[in-house]
Order: structure tokens, then sequence, then C-alpha cells
């Protein structure tokens, strides 16, 4: 059976490419040290210090093959085909009932980060917003209740 295929900007590529390459060629020696240096210290056994190192190496280790998936389903997502229609990659501009404006890049989910205002296009609101055009109303039913949003402006 087929992976799913992952969505991710250029620059996201980029980013999680920059993150593996990191932990790879500087984390995994870091950790390797520590371990060595925990193992000289005390042995094995009852070593707190080699205890956190080997966690960290698992850590590490999952987090690696994480991202080489990630990497190697990854689908770049291409420039906005259709101006004005909220695509993958495009940023939206929004107003909420409250009059609150904001502004999300729909990303996909490898990507997303609502602090950084990336949303995923599997989100309640990223998927209310794909298809949807400036001055478009959208109403988004998400865990804290109903949501209201205007389109104000796709870029």
């Amino acid at each position: 059976m087929g992976q799913k295929k992952i969505l991710v900007t250029k620059d996201g590529l980029a980013k999680l490419h920059s993150e593996l390459d990191h932990l790879v060629s500087v984390r995994r020696q870091e950790i390797a040290g520590k371990i060595k240096r925990a193992r000289e210290m005390g042995g094995t056994e009852n070593n707190a210090e080699y205890e956190d190192a080997k966690n960290d190496q698992a850590f590490v280790e999952g987090r690696i093959l994480m991202l080489e998936n990630i990497v190697k389903n990854a689908t770049v997502i291409e420039s906005p085909a259709l101006p004005g229609t909220v695509e993958m990659g495009d940023k939206v501009l929004i107003q909420n009932q409250d009059g609150k404006i904001e502004q999300f890049t729909i990303v996909g989910s490898a990507e997303a980060s609502p602090v950084e205002g990336k949303i995923s296009n599997e989100s309640p609101v990223g998927k209310a917003l794909l298809g949807k055009k400036i001055g478009d109303e959208v109403e988004v039913t998400t865990p804290a209740g109903l949501l209201k949003l205007l389109i104000m402006d796709v870029s």
C-alpha cells in the first residue's frame, strides 16, 4: 500500500531538510558523546545521565525517521493558479464575527503551526477556506463553537 503524499510548501520542505540534516550530522554525534561519557562515569546500571542520554537518543532517532518519511513522501505545493481563490500555500486575510482580523497561510499538516499563522488544509478552518473567494462568508464548526469568517484578501 502506497504512502500518503504529504503536502508542504517549498520553504517548509527546506526547513524539514535543514532539521533532518542537523539531527543526523550534529545531534546524533552530541548524543553519542553524552552516552560515551555517561558510560565511562559509572557504567550503565543506575546511571541517570546514561538513561537521559539514551532517552535523548530514542527521541532523536524517532524524529529522524519521521522527518525522513515526510521528506520522502513530500509533494511541494505549487504556486496558486486561481487568483482570488483560496488554495494551498495562499495567505488568507479573514475577519471573524467579532471583527478581529487575522491572517493564515494554508499549508499541509506537516508544516502546520498555528502560533506562526500556518494552518493545515486538514483543519476545520483550512478545509472551510479552501476553494472560497474574496468576499465569501464561511461558517466553520470548531471545538470552540461556530465561527463565521469573511474572506478579505487572498495572496
